[in-house]
């Protein structure tokens, strides 16, 4: 998803088990330090999702040992006023069947709120979603609640495509499924 010219210039490429973002055209970009990252990696079995640079740095402290909630204490939220976009990620052990989640946010008081969610045992053919905003506004207002309980039906290109279709035509940009090696991305440009 984008909203802003610099976020809609993006598509997503797969390589050597990393999802990143690329520029569509990099004559267009105007900071690249929001919009360009390692959006997956996998780390053994298990896989690290997120919406920004935080990939690369869950990686490198779960490669250290430490766990992804303490790996996350002290990020805060992208510093993007008037939106300060919640920095949001995902963790799927697959050793232990857990999917962890979270989501970091400016709170009211213009301080950071940590909020984690761990599932465990998901049954297949569901998932879990958090996303950076809840609908328009000025600013956007972040995500808020628990995170939405998603149902995965068909094949990974038919749920790719089932998502993607549900998304507001004007903000999606890329997306991706996976499920075990097969990996089905579809980018607007």
């Amino acid at each position: 998803m984008g909203r802003s010219d610099n976020s809609r210039n993006r598509v997503f490429k797969y390589k050597n088990n990393i999802l990143s973002t690329e520029a569509a055209d990099p004559s267009l970009v105007k900071d690249p330090s929001l919009i360009i990252y390692n959006a997956m990696r996998g780390i053994g079995h298990n896989v690290i999702v997120s919406n920004g640079s935080q990939t690369d740095m869950i990686y490198d402290k779960l490669m250290l040992g430490s766990g992804f909630l303490a790996s996350l204490a002290h990020e805060t939220y992208e510093p993007d006023a008037p939106n300060y976009t919640p920095r949001i990620s995902g963790y799927l052990d697959k050793n232990f069947k857990n999917i962890s989640l979270s989501v970091i946010k400016r709170n009211h008081t213009g301080n950071t709120d940590h909020c984690f969610y761990r599932y465990s045992n998901t049954p297949p053919g569901t998932g879990y979603c958090v996303t950076t905003y809840m609908g328009d506004g000025d600013p956007l207002p972040s995500f808020q609640g628990e995170p939405i309980l998603l149902p995965l039906k068909g094949d990974v290109d038919e749920i790719a495509n089932t998502y993607w279709e549900g998304l507001n035509e004007d903000n999606r940009i890329s997306l991706m499924v996976r499920e075990g090696n097969y990996v089905k991305i579809i980018n607007k440009y």
